[in-house]
């Protein structure tokens, strides 16, 4: 279910010897007559410069997800009360399927550029006002128009295209957060107030992480209960679970960066989604230990 595929090597009809070579395979070509060498020495040979290649990326192991898939439809089975395998599930796809907290939060490549967008838009219309933080991105149309409205409007600034599976992830997550601005009670983005902002955004990240996990390992298991109350149970454990590890991990960035500037947006959204996914495996071998 994972995303990766691997290269299947080239189809055929590859030369041998790369035409961007040149057309003498053997090396560089002879030196010009009259470049100076007197009559009778022969010239010294200068070995080509060897060509700029791309380096090959290594191929990702298909069965990577393997564990992490295993455990979670164990957990989906359960009906949701099997935690320990919820927690294994979640351990594993941070530690052996992605490789770590740092390349986990690399593959979310589009959900994080989306997460800096938002929380940049907001912090701007924190400071500056929302119709102003709107003119900056033509979209003064908007201001005074409802919250979800407005968000709605934002969704191609915040996130521009869908045509990969990673940017379809950033704009599920961002459409999920719309549905619930209203449980969160921010009504006035005139009147937004800095808990507001980042609970918005760890919203966000929450939805983003949960639909990038779903996507890799659970996006069947999730209705293999066998009634919806089940399976929104299942769902509901999993994403109280990982916005536990975004909130935590969101409150550690702040403290570190009490002061969001414009220019620090991105790396705060940065190391919200490393910490995050770092804060899940531990949470997730928590569980394994009870």
């Amino acid at each position: 279910m994972g995303t990766s595929t691997a290269y299947g090597g080239p189809s055929g009809g590859t030369p041998l010897v790369p035409s961007w070579l040149g057309s003498d395979a053997g090396g560089a070509p002879p030196a010009p007559p009259g470049d100076g060498v007197p009559d009778g020495d022969a010239p010294a040979l200068v070995p080509a410069a060897p060509p700029n290649r791309p380096a090959f990326l290594p191929v990702a192991d298909p069965n990577r997800f393997t564990g992490a898939r295993t455990n979670f439809t164990r957990f989906a089975n359960s009906g949701g009360g099997d935690r320990a395998s919820l927690g294994r599930a979640v351990s594993r796809y941070v530690s052996t399927a992605s490789g770590g907290a740092r390349q986990a939060a690399q593959r979310m490549g589009a959900s994080r550029g989306a997460g800096a967008r938002l929380l940049g838009f907001l912090s701007d219309a924190q400071a500056r006002g929302t119709r102003e933080a709107l003119r900056t991105l033509n979209l003064e149309s908007l201001a005074g128009r409802p919250i979800d409205e407005i968000f709605v409007g934002l969704a191609d600034h915040i996130c521009p295209g869908a045509g990969t599976v990673d940017e379809g992830i950033a704009r599920e997550a961002f459409v999920e957060t719309i549905i619930e601005l209203a449980t969160l009670g921010v009504t006035d983005l005139d009147a937004l107030t800095p808990e507001q902002m980042h609970t918005v955004f760890e919203l966000y990240a929450t939805h983003a992480i949960e639909a990038r996990i779903c996507n890799d390992i659970g996006a069947k298991a999730v209705t293999i209960p066998a009634d919806a109350q089940t399976a929104i149970r299942v769902q509901t454990q999993l994403r109280d679970f990982i916005r536990r590890a975004v909130s935590d991990a969101l409150t550690a960035a702040r403290a570190q960066t009490p002061t969001l500037t414009p220019e620090r947006v991105q790396s705060f959204v940065d190391s919200v989604y490393e910490s995050a996914f770092g804060i899940l495996q531990a949470l997730g071998d928590a569980e394994v230990a009870q």
